[in-house]
C-alpha cells in the first residue's frame, strides 16, 4: 500500500473515484413514482404473502426461520378492512396460523414469556435462545391485534406473558428497556431454558403426567438430550385424556408454568445487554402503551400504563440530554451518534402513549421530534438518510429502505409523519410521507416480507383515516367512556385525541374549535379534518365508527 501510494498515487486516486462513483449509483434510492401505491398494489402484496406461506410449519421461508411480525401486522390490517365475513377470510386464517405455530413453545418461552430471536429448524422448536427487545415489541403488537380481532384468549395470554417478562427481566429500575438477553449461560446455549424429565418431575410431582402429555416430554428429550418445551397436544385433547373441562386446561398449565418459573429462577441467568437503545425502546413503548388501553382489566391497564409512562419519561430525559436525542444510554453515559430509526420509533411510541392517556406532553414531544427529524435527516430527493447531517462524514450517507429484523428507519418515519398529519392537518408531513412511499412501490409488492412495515404505512395512507376528537369537562368520566368505545376493537386507521374543553396549546390541532354539544362530553368523527355532526352518546359514536 505504501509503495502504491508513493509510486502510483494518481492511479490510486483514479480507481478510488471510480469505486466511489459506482457505489453512489448502486446505493442511491430514488422515487419510483409520485408515491403511486394503490389498493391493487396492496392486494398483490397480500396475494404474494399468501402464495408463499408455509402451511406445514407456519410462517415464511425455511430454517433458520425468523418470525415475520410486520408481515402478520400488514395482513391483520387488511383483515380489519373486511368488516363483513372476516371469520372466513383466508388472510385472517394465514395470520392466525402463523401466530399460533410460533407461540406453541420452542421459540416462545412458555414458562417465562417472551420470544427468542429465531428458530434453527423449520418447526419453531429449537430457537437461537437470545431474546431481543425489538422482536418482543413487534410480536406483542401482532398478538394484541389478533386478540382484538378474534377475541381468542390464547393471544391475549401471550401478550400479557411477554409484557410481564419484559417488566421482570428487561426493565431498568429507572424505566428504560434493556436490549437483549444472551443465548447462553455457564458457557452452554439454552442451558437456562431447557429441562430434563427428572427436573420436571421434581418440580411438578403429581401434575407431571399431565404436563408430559401436554408437551410430549420423554426421557430422551428433543434437543441434545434435553427438552425444549413445545406443545404436543391441544387443550381439547388434554381435557379428554385427563377428564377435565377444556376451560380448566389453561389455568392448570399456567400453574405448572409458574412452578417451573420459580425453579428456573434459581439457575445461573444468561447475561443481559443492559444498554437502552432509543429505537428499540420506541418500539416497545408503542406496544406497552397500546396494551394498556386495549386490556379491560384495571390492574393490567395500570401496570402497562405505568411501565410505558416511566419509559417515555426516561427516554425524553436520559436519552435526550440538552434537548438532543441520542442512540444509546448505559450507566448514565450516552453515545454521540443518533439515527433516523431512533427519532421515528420514539415518535411512534409517544403517539401511542398519547392515545392511551391523552397527556399533551407526549404529543408535543412527538411533534417536536418530528420537526427535528426532518431537519436532520431529510433527503430532498425523497425519503430520509439514516444518519444525521451533523453526523460523522461518510463516503456515502446511507438511506436504507428495506425492513430487516427491525423496521427500516424510512418506513417508521413515513408512518410517523402520516399519523402526525392526521393529528395536525399540516400538509408538509403528509407530503414528505407520500414522497417516501414512492421509493418502494415496486419492491414492496415483489418482496412483501422485506417491506412489510412500508405496506402497513401505505395501507394507512390509502385508508379512509378516521380522526376522533373527544372533548369534555376536566376529569370527567364520560370522556373516558367515549374513548373506550374507540378502543373496543382493532381500528388501525383510526387516531384519537381527547382533552378537557378548551384544549391546551400543546394539544393536537384536531381538538381545536371543537366545542361541547349541549354542555355534554362530545365526540367528533372526522376524515381529512372534515367532521360529521358531533355526538354525545356511545350508541351514536359506535355508529359513526
Amino acid at each position: 500500500i505504501a509503495r502504491t501510494w508513493k509510486e502510483q498515487q494518481s492511479e490510486a486516486a483514479r480507481v478510488g473515484n471510480e469505486v466511489s462513483n459506482h457505489l453512489q449509483q448502486a446505493l442511491s434510492v430514488t422515487v419510483q413514482s409520485d408515491w403511486g401505491f394503490t389498493q391493487e398494489h396492496l392486494d398483490a402484496a397480500v396475494k404474494n404473502l399468501l402464495d408463499h406461506y408455509d402451511w406445514g410449519n407456519g410462517g415464511w421461508g425455511s430454517a433458520p426461520k425468523f418470525p415475520q411480525p410486520m408481515a402478520v401486522e400488514f395482513l391483520l390490517r387488511r383483515v380489519a378492512r373486511e368488516s363483513e365475513n372476516w371469520e372466513n377470510s383466508p388472510i385472517l386464517k394465514t395470520s392466525i396460523h402463523a401466530l399460533r405455530t410460533m407461540a406453541r413453545g420452542g421459540m416462545y418461552d412458555v414458562v417465562g414469556g417472551g420470544f427468542s430471536r429465531y428458530s434453527v429448524d423449520n418447526f419453531w422448536r429449537v430457537p437461537h435462545f437470545e431474546k431481543m427487545l425489538y422482536d418482543n415489541a413487534l410480536l406483542t403488537r401482532a398478538y394484541l391485534h389478533a386478540w382484538q380481532i378474534t377475541g381468542d384468549p390464547f393471544f391475549k395470554r401471550v401478550v400479557a406473558e411477554t409484557l410481564n417478562f419484559i417488566e421482570r427481566e428487561m426493565t431498568h429500575p429507572n424505566g428504560g428497556f434493556y436490549s437483549s438477553l444472551d443465548a447462553d449461560s455457564e458457557h452452554e446455549e439454552g442451558k437456562f431454558y431447557v429441562w430434563t424429565l427428572d427436573e420436571i418431575r421434581a418440580v411438578l410431582k403429581t401434575d407431571t403426567d399431565f404436563f408430559e402429555a401436554a408437551y410430549g416430554i420423554t426421557a430422551r428429550g428433543n434437543w441434545e438430550g434435553k427438552t425444549v418445551l413445545q406443545r404436543a397436544l391441544d387443550d381439547a385433547s388434554l381435557a379428554a385424556r385427563f377428564k377435565l373441562d377444556v376451560e380448566a386446561v389453561p389455568s392448570k398449565l399456567a400453574d405448572c408454568h409458574s412452578r417451573l418459573l420459580s425453579a428456573r429462577a434459581k439457575r445461573v441467568r444468561p447475561g443481559t445487554d443492559d444498554k437502552t437503545l432509543a429505537s428499540w425502546n420506541g418500539l416497545m413503548l408503542a406496544a406497552m402503551a397500546e396494551a394498556a388501553r386495549a386490556f379491560s382489566e384495571p390492574e393490567l391497564q395500570t401496570q402497562y400504563a405505568k411501565l410505558a409512562t416511566r419509559n417515555a419519561e426516561f427516554l425524553l430525559s436520559q436519552l435526550r440530554p440538552n434537548g438532543k436525542l441520542k442512540h444509546s444510554w448505559r450507566d448514565g453515559k450516552t453515545t454521540g451518534a443518533v439515527f433516523l430509526e431512533d427519532y421515528a420509533a420514539l415518535i411512534l411510541g409517544l403517539l401511542e402513549l398519547y392515545q392511551t392517556d391523552f397527556n399533551d406532553t407526549w404529543f408535543a414531544s412527538a411533534k417536536e421530534l418530528a420537526d427535528e427529524m426532518i431537519e436532520l435527516f431529510d433527503d430532498p430527493a425523497g425519503g430520509f438518510f439514516d444518519t444525521s447531517k451533523h453526523g460523522e462524514t461518510l463516503l456515502l450517507r446511507p438511506k436504507d429502505t428495506q425492513d430487516n429484523a427491525t423496521p427500516s428507519g424510512n418506513a417508521l418515519a413515513c408512518e410517523a409523519l402520516l399519523k402526525l398529519a392526521a393529528f395536525t392537518d399540516e400538509g408538509k408531513y403528509r407530503d414528505l410521507a407520500e414522497k417516501s412511499l414512492g421509493l418502494v412501490v415496486g419492491m414492496a409488492v415483489r418482496y412483501p416480507t422485506a417491506f412489510a412495515r412500508w405496506l402497513s404505512a401505505a395501507d394507512f395512507a390509502l385508508g379512509e383515516v378516521k380522526q376522533v376528537a373527544i372533548v369534555g369537562e376536566a376529569g370527567g368520566e364520560e370522556v373516558s367512556e367515549l374513548a373506550r368505545i374507540v378502543r373496543s376493537a382493532f381500528r388501525p386507521n383510526v387516531i384519537v385525541a381527547a382533552s378537557a374543553y378548551p384544549p391546551s396549546n400543546d394539544a393536537p390541532a384536531l381538538l381545536k374549535e371543537r366545542p361541547l354539544k349541549n354542555g355534554k362530553p362530545t365526540a367528533y368523527v372526522c376524515e381529512g379534518f372534515v367532521c360529521k355532526n358531533p355526538v354525545t352518546s356511545i350508541a351514536e359514536l359506535k355508529e359513526l365508527l
